[in-house]
C-alpha cells in the first residue's frame, strides 16, 4: 500500500485523486463479501430457510449491497446485541426487498417493503424504521412474507 501511494504521488495528480478515492471503496467492498457470511438454518412459520448471517458491524453495514438477485427462499438475517428500534436503508442495494423485524423472543413485530436504492443519491434514500424494538431483521425478496403467509406474531426459530 505504501509503495502504491508513493507511485501515485509521482504520477498525474488528477489520476492520483481518483485512485485515492477508489482504494478505500475497494477495501470496503472486499472486507465483507458474500462468502464472508456464515449460513445457518432457521425456521419461520412452516418454512425452513438457509440464510446468511450478518452478525458484526461490518456485516451489518455491507448486508445485501451489490447483489443482483436472491434465490426464492434465500435471505439475510441481521443479529444485533440488543433490542431497540432499528433503521435500515437501501444504500447500494440493487434489488427490492422485504424486511421482517423480530423482537428478542423471535416474534415478528413488523414487515416492510423496501425499494432498491439503485440510482438514488444517498441523501434521498428512504429509511425503514422498525415499528417496535427489534433484535433481529430478516431481509428477503420483495413480497416473500406475504407470498409465504408469514404474519405479525410468527416465530423465528433456530433449530
Amino acid at each position: 500500500m505504501a509503495l502504491l501511494l508513493r507511485c501515485l504521488k509521482r504520477s498525474n495528480k488528477s489520476f492520483s485523486r481518483v485512485l485515492l478515492a477508489i482504494i478505500p471503496l475497494l477495501f470496503f467492498l472486499s472486507s465483507a463479501k458474500a462468502s464472508d457470511f456464515k449460513k445457518r438454518k432457521i425456521r419461520l412459520g412452516p418454512k425452513t430457510l438457509v440464510v446468511e448471517m450478518a452478525e458484526t458491524p461490518a456485516q451489518h453495514e455491507r448486508g445485501l449491497m451489490f447483489r443482483e438477485s436472491l434465490g426464492a427462499d434465500e435471505g439475510m438475517l441481521f443479529v444485533f446485541k440488543n433490542e431497540e428500534t432499528r433503521f435500515f436503508w437501501m444504500k447500494n442495494t440493487l434489488i427490492d426487498l422485504s424486511i421482517g423485524y423480530f423482537d428478542k423472543s423471535g416474534t415478528l413485530v413488523d414487515i416492510q417493503e423496501m425499494k432498491s436504492g439503485k440510482g438514488i443519491p444517498e441523501s434521498q434514500l428512504a429509511s425503514y424504521p422498525s415499528a417496535k424494538p427489534a433484535k433481529y431483521a430478516l431481509e428477503m425478496n420483495k413480497g416473500w412474507f406475504d407470498k409465504n403467509k408469514i404474519k405479525i406474531g410468527s416465530k423465528l426459530k433456530f433449530p
